[in-house]
């Protein structure tokens, strides 16, 4: 029992870490400031459905389809790299989010489905390093009991990263328009920096491998 306790703990200590919903929370808090509170939840709340199921399904499989399709964890790194530069100038020219000033509720619904996916889900919430620990840890998970805690925590994380997410609302109300302005292109920096960080971790592997055969 006593080493069911500190795999739980070891599992929590490293998808809180490497998720880091306190990180998110800025970008988030900037992605949705002009939508309605309703609008907010229902964002997060898909978001890190999303994330779950996507970890869930690399945790399981993840090894196989990288194997299969001939991919790596250092290619995800870079993909996500671009993703992230691309939100980030966005987020720098504040364009982002111009869908949410419409009335049309439809454009509305299709912007909070979009960024909900992508890139809050992925690769904000489950990115590289989440995907990597789920597929290790399920398979150090030596028999069901452990990978059901494994997946029991997993899912605890990130209700704490909706939770994290639901509370941004009310900064996000205190703010206002122009704080919000102000927080997008300071975070619109961040991003582009954590994107140089993620293409590069990925780059320089595989120029490594490339120089070495």
């Amino acid at each position: 029992m006593t080493d069911l306790y500190t795999f739980a703990i070891l599992v929590f200590t490293a998808f809180f870490t490497i998720i880091n919903p306190l990180g998110t929370m800025p970008i988030f808090m900037t992605m949705t400031s002009t939508l309605s509170k309703k609008r907010r939840k229902q964002t997060a709340k898909k978001a890190t459905i999303v994330a779950f199921f996507t970890i869930l399904a690399f945790a399981f499989s993840g090894q196989i389809l990288f194997n299969f399709f001939g991919i790596s964890v250092n290619s995800f790194r870079i993909v996500g790299g671009v993703i992230f530069f691309m939100m980030g100038w966005d987020m720098l020219q504040a364009r982002l989010g111009s869908l949410k000033h419409t009335k049309d509720e439809g454009q509305i619904d299709a912007y909070v489905d979009d960024i909900s996916i992508t890139p809050l889900a992925i690769p904000m919430i489950c990115g590289p390093g989440a995907i990597t620990n789920a597929i290790i840890l399920m398979e150090d998970s030596q028999n069901l009991t452990q990978k059901s805690v494994l997946i029991g925590v997993i899912a605890f994380v990130l209700l704490l990263t909706y939770l994290i997410l639901v509370g941004a609302s009310t900064i996000t109300d205190k703010l206002g328009e122009t704080g919000n302005k102000v927080m997008m292109r300071l975070m619109g920096l961040i991003v582009m920096v954590i994107a140089v960080e993620f293409f590069f971790s990925g780059l320089k592997p595989i120029i490594l491998d490339i120089m070495h055969s």
